[in-house]
């Protein structure tokens, strides 16, 4: 199958919630593309993901609803291949949304550009998506962990991955 051919059967919705869109116009392309690059590198054909930037302001209530944490985070994920009825194969993995105030912070703090930091939250949310949970304990975590390290060297990212920052600086990931 053709890069044409496979393109056509993968989609990505991109948006923003609570944000400039036109300040963010250049983020938005470059996570289609690294979205579309990973997906493609995955054989996840036919694909639908969805992918929202937001603000933290934004991002807060969904973390105290979902995650029961009443603060920001950088990314969550909602798949549509976990839960009842979900199937595995579905080709609509989910629903990315991440916190481009939170990924500002993270990068500035890192001392690395916010598009790196951004690579790191979309690599983090789609093994989430794709059913993988560092939360599940260490067998996992250190799965899900090679996992983000391979897909952000298929982007070019020699970032260090979030799980790894995770076990340095003991802070929490999404």
């Amino acid at each position: 199958m053709g890069a044409e051919e496979l393109d056509a059967m993968v989609e990505v919705d991109i948006g923003v919630a609570d944000l400039d869109e036109a300040a963010c116009e250049a983020h938005l392309e470059r996570l289609e593309a690294d979205a579309r690059a990973l997906l493609a590198h995955l054989d996840l054909a036919p694909a639908v993901l969805s992918l929202l930037l937001c603000s933290d302001a934004f991002i807060q209530p969904l973390n105290a609803e979902w995650r029961g944490k009443d603060a920001p985070t950088d990314v969550l994920s909602f798949s549509q291949r976990e839960g009842e009825g979900a199937r595995a194969d579905d080709p609509v993995l989910g629903d990315l949304v991440i916190s481009l105030d939170t990924a500002e912070r993270q990068a500035a703090e890192l001392g690395h550009a916010v598009e790196s930091e951004l690579r790191v939250l979309l690599v983090h949310g789609l093994l989430h998506l794709l059913g993988l949970d560092h939360e599940r304990g260490e067998d996992e975590a250190r799965e899900m962990e090679a996992r983000e390290v391979e897909l952000l060297g298929h982007l070019g990212e020699a970032r260090p991955s979030l799980l790894r920052r995770v076990r340095v600086s003991g802070e929490a990931a999404g």
